[in-house]
């Protein structure tokens, strides 16, 4: 008879945790680099000094800039006139639209006085005609009618030829309003390009004041004053840097067969997976934090995902560049029943155990879960009565008659 260890599958908490070396990273971290080129008047700060946002901390002098601006200055005030100028004109060209208008008003009313005395003049000619044929006025006296009807006729048609002449001046001098407005467009155009030349003007002088993009601290130096220097190119060493190390970011580099298992902080009411950190400058110092975020996929070169634990850095404790031990714990599983690697058969892609019947063995299918280290998640198959084989469980047989011992 076969002698076999047996015994009840153990409740117990599953708690998978992997161990990961990781590295302190500032929140953010910005090398400063110059836009524009000249030499260095003034550096404000110094090596691990407190900056704050939009502070200057380097002044780079090139007088060019402000030769530049002034003379944009200049352009744009010249532009101003001009629009001045060619408003004036408009405001002429108007005055003379309005003045052919009361001249057109003064002809028509000349014109009518004219009619008036041509119909009155040709009215008394002819009667006049009519009584010197009858014998009544002399031919002299019918004569001189006739005249004056002939030159009424005239004037009248000079009073038209002036309302034509008006009418003419007045043409010109809506085509010279819409002449004078397109040179007020034109010159409004250009005072645009003139301003937006300013504003270019501005904002390259503003780049020789070289202003912190965060708080944070300074954490390299490489200028001094009297250094020349250029707008940045590829490979440019940064003038100074800032970091901001009022939080950080502890990176983490997850093997591939674990990475699956990593969550990170999402909407809430999801939390990351929770993580501990060791610090190797105090090793009996701990952090208790959470997973931030990952990158969500695996690095080609070295099979790793990429995880962050983001922290608040009110005491100081982690500066950048600082190593760490970090335990995170992948998965847990409270209170379930578990059984030893050696107590599991897979065969055909089926798990199964011995439990012991009345002195004999009996197969048992089963649904495994987690495993951790020896020790194997029971989903379903065990209702934890049951006495299973434990050790050397693929050298027994089905129904073979077993003693049982205890696990020790």
């Amino acid at each position: 008879m076969e002698r076999v260890t047996a015994g009840p599958p153990l409740r117990q908490t599953l708690r998978w945790v992997t161990e990961l070396p990781g590295r302190v990273l500032a929140y953010e971290s910005a090398p400063i680099q110059s836009k524009v080129s000249g030499y260095v008047e003034a550096v404000e700060v110094d090596l691990g000094d407190a900056v704050a946002k939009g502070q200057t901390i380097l002044r780079i002098r090139a007088p060019e800039y402000q030769d530049q601006l002034q003379q944009k200055q200049q352009l744009l005030l010249q532009s101003d006139a001009e629009i001045q100028q060619t408003q004036s004109a408009v405001i002429a060209a108007l005055a003379s639209v309005r003045s052919a208008d009361a001249m057109i008003l003064q002809a028509e009313a000349n014109l009518e006085g004219a009619q008036a005395d041509s119909d009155r003049s040709s009215s008394e000619a002819q009667r006049i005609g009519q009584l010197a044929g009858k014998g009544a006025v002399t031919s002299k006296i019918a004569e001189e009618s006739a005249n004056q009807s002939i030159a009424a006729q005239a004037s009248r048609k000079e009073a038209r030829a002036i309302i034509e002449l008006a009418k003419a001046k007045k043409a010109e001098a809506e085509a010279l309003v819409k002449t004078a407005e397109a040179e007020v467009e034109k010159a409004k155009a250009k005072r645009n390009v003139l301003l937006a030349d300013l504003q270019y003007a501005q904002t390259m002088l503003d780049y020789t004041l070289v202003t912190s993009p965060m708080d944070g601290h300074v954490t390299s130096r490489a200028v001094d004053v009297g250094h020349f220097v250029e707008p940045a190119g590829v490979g440019s060493i940064p003038l100074l840097t800032i970091a901001n190390d009022q939080k950080v970011r502890v990176r983490v580099e997850v093997p591939e067969q674990e990475a699956a298992w990593v969550d990170a902080e999402t909407e809430a009411p999801r939390r990351g997976d929770p993580a501990t950190l060791f610090l190797r400058s105090s090793p009996e110092a701990t952090i208790e934090a959470r997973i931030t975020r990952t990158n969500r996929q695996l690095s080609s070169d070295s099979r790793t995902l990429t995880a962050e634990i983001e922290l608040d850095q009110k005491d100081q404790k982690l500066i950048p560049g600082f190593f760490v031990t970090v335990k995170i714990l992948l998965e847990e599983r409270p209170d379930v029943f578990t059984l030893p690697t050696s107590a599991i058969i897979k065969s055909e892609g089926r798990s199964r155990c011995y439990v012991v019947v009345d002195g004999q063995t009996q197969l048992r299918e089963l649904e495994l879960g987690l495993k951790v280290a020896d020790a194997v998640e029971i989903r379903s198959g065990l209702d934890g009565s049951e006495t299973v084989v434990l050790t050397r469980a693929n050298a027994v047989q089905p129904g073979q008659p077993v003693e049982v011992f205890p696990p020790k």
